[in-house]
């Protein structure tokens, strides 16, 4: 057995004092138990000096990579969809919700049987695929951004069921506008399979928001994007979820989707609320340039995507890039690395602790993070 000391862990509010705990491994490096140190006490053990032991990320947006994009992938791609799964446990990202963008029926029912077959082959240093994200169809297509307007439609049993009848356990999360007629009886529905329901793509008022909260929606999907924004007249989604207090806010922190200061803002208003997402898309992993994506071109710069038209198509950032930035943007390190990696779980299972997603966990599965002497730049490795 050893004990590492000095060691922090994430949380959303930072609280300097009496912030250090220490952790007891077994012969194998597996985590045993995690205790607090008394402010300026000292235990015999081998020092972090300080640095942030944490989980590996979930991602609850990801739309594809490496060429790929979910929506799009059939059998043929399985070694390629193995590779980009390998690739993010590479990036630090234990498992993804793969993200599906509005589109056809057959093309749906074919990713989803791709991912279904992709998760009879797991190995351990390889990214999990957790319950995919159908972002769409149910979505206001004045607020349809990047997502094909001829497969949107109103939200209604009938076609819930198309899209999901018989499969509802391989879904995690679902993005709808709660102002679209219908969709009242589809949260309810989607609350019956414990499938998390997400706020999106929505022209929804405070009033319309807090309604939606009220029936089981949980989440804002890519906050002040696809949405109405933060006005003090008009306060929109995000005010009401920031009122509301317990919704989750998903936030694509790339310096494009959101201006770093907005971002700051946010973290420091809600951090407890506040879950990074990529929104990456096919050409994360790959270099700058124009690609195919849902049939249509697409130039990935600098991490963010755009549409020939210059509609923001998502990013090619990676989660912990996201959190880096996050980290620098409010100096607030420990809140942007709870945003990426404890905050996502909490939304999929709200009655787990930090301590169920550490203990029992071999430190090779688990993330160390250092803030650097000369820089406000966060920087993380395998905790081994």
């Amino acid at each position: 057995m050893r004990r590492l000391t000095n060691v922090r862990l994430p949380k959303p509010i930072c609280n300097c004092e009496g912030d250090l705990w220490w952790v007891l491994l077994d012969e194998h490096d597996t985590l045993l138990a995690i205790n607090p140190m008394e402010h300026g006490s000292a235990i015999a053990g081998e020092s972090w000096g300080g640095d942030w032991l944490s989980p590996m990320g979930i991602d609850l947006q990801m739309n594809g990579g490496l060429g790929l994009a979910f929506p799009e992938i059939t059998f043929d791609d399985l070694p390629k969809l193995f590779d980009l799964l390998d690739r993010l446990w590479v990036d630090g990202v234990e498992a993804i919700c793969p993200t599906f963008i509005t589109c056809d029926l057959p093309s749906l029912h074919m990713g989803l049987s791709v991912l279904r077959e992709a998760r009879k082959n797991p190995s351990s240093q390889r990214c999990k695929l957790l319950g995919a994200h159908l972002e769409g169809p149910f979505l206001s297509k004045n607020r349809k951004g990047a997502h094909n307007p001829e497969h949107l439609c109103l939200p209604n049993l009938s076609k819930l069921d198309q899209l999901i009848g018989g499969i509802e356990t391989e879904i995690g999360l679902f993005t709808l506008a709660p102002e679209l007629n219908g969709s009242l009886d589809v949260i309810k529905r989607l609350n019956y399979f414990n499938i998390v329901v997400c706020l999106g793509h929505s022209s929804a008022n405070a009033d319309e928001s807090n309604s939606s909260f009220a029936n089981g929606v949980r989440m804002l999907t890519h906050a002040f994007n696809a949405m109405p924004g933060l006005q003090h007249r008009s306060p929109g989604p995000i005010g009401a979820a920031l009122n509301d207090g317990d919704i989750a806010i998903g936030l694509i922190a790339d310096g494009v989707h959101v201006h770093p200061n907005v971002a700051a803002l946010l973290q420091r208003l809600a951090a407890n609320q506040l879950v990074l997402v990529s929104d990456a898309i096919a050409p994360y992993g790959l270099e700058d340039g124009r690609y195919i994506w849902d049939k249509r071109s697409v130039r990935s710069e600098n991490g963010s995507c755009w549409l020939e038209d210059g509609t923001l198509a998502g990013s090619t950032l990676s989660l912990l890039d996201a959190c880096k930035n996050l980290s620098l943007w409010n100096d607030n390190p420990t809140s942007a690395i709870w945003s990426a990696t404890i905050a996502p779980r909490l939304v999929l299972d709200k009655e787990q602790t930090i301590d169920n997603y550490l203990l029992g966990r071999p430190l090779n599965q688990l993330l160390r993070w250092t803030m650097s002497s000369n820089s406000d730049e966060l920087s993380w490795h395998q905790a081994v």
